[in-house]
């Protein structure tokens, strides 16, 4: 009897560590994930707060977001992106010891384009709206600007006030200040795919008026340019230029510091009065 009760206790004991073993063994089990769970939270926040400047350095090349906007980003005869936006564009990445590719964009989708990393600046004669502002981190005001209306030249004289422009069929940049300025009057307005465009439906007459950024205004409508039929009348509002990073980038503070060192050599003054807008330029300092 005592070596049957001893074999029992025994098989009990070897029964008692084989599911205590097993029960660490199902913790580790169960704990892992909670591990790996952690280290990708981890390397999302890192990824997260990694440098913007580190990472444009490494793949050595600066993608900058534009549209056709002369007189800031156009491509000239031999198909080049110029402009006083793509020329300092153009410097900045020398600066950084990159290349530059300037890639069009659909203005409306700015702000996807750049999260995504299609892109990694928006510089194209941006508004510093409340939008672009809480969405990007944008460098310093570089130039000053207005949105305003576009209309047939020999209409001109009927739209000198914002009262006269009450049952106008507006044409404007989708996702454009012009557009926000245009809504914001209740005034009826299609969107387009470019200011560009904007321009050429009312030159066709299929939109009786634009709202356009001043500066773009100044280089295409009026006598001596392709828009000679067309004028400007009446201005909106006053705003300024600034580029769009990524949210939280060092992109912006690195881009302020070359505003003012070219300021401080002329040689942003002497690119502004290249393409027709040192009026417009904003001191750097």
């Amino acid at each position: 009897m005592k070596k049957l009760l001893a074999l029992l206790l025994t098989g009990c004991m070897l029964a008692a560590t084989v599911v205590g073993c097993g029960a660490k063994e199902e913790t580790a089990a169960t704990d892992t994930p909670a591990v790996e769970e952690t280290a990708d939270v981890e390397a999302e926040e890192n990824t997260e707060t990694a440098s913007d400047l580190a990472y444009v350095k490494d793949k050595g090349v600066l993608v900058v977001g534009i549209t056709d906007f002369a007189p800031m980003d156009y491509k000239n005869e031999a198909g080049e992106w110029i402009g006083f936006d793509a020329d300092m564009a153009k410097g900045f990445a020398e600066k950084l010891g990159v290349e530059v590719e300037f890639v069009e964009i659909d203005w409306d989708n700015k702000i996807l384009e750049l999260d995504g990393k299609t892109v990694d600046c928006i510089w194209n004669g941006m508004t510093l709206t409340d939008e672009v502002k809480a969405a990007m981190e944008c460098s310093n005001p570089y130039c000053n600007n207005a949105q305003i209306v576009i209309v047939p030249a020999d209409k001109a004289a009927d739209y000198q006030t914002v009262e006269s422009l009450e049952g106008l069929a507006f044409a404007v940049e989708a996702g454009s200040a012009g557009e926000a300025e245009v809504t914001a009057l209740g005034l009826e307005c299609t969107p387009v795919k470019a200011q560009s465009d904007a321009l050429m439906e009312v030159a066709a007459g299929t939109s009786d008026a634009a709202v356009i950024d001043s500066l773009m205004a100044a280089a295409m409508v009026g006598e001596g340019t392709g828009y000679a039929d067309l004028t400007y009348t009446v201005g909106l509002n006053s705003e300024e230029y600034g580029v769009g990073f990524r949210k939280g980038s060092d992109l912006a503070a690195e881009l302020n510091a070359y505003f003012v060192e070219a300021y401080a050599a002329g040689t942003m003054q002497e690119c502004a009065a290249t393409y027709g807008v040192d009026a417009a330029l904003v001191e750097q300092k």
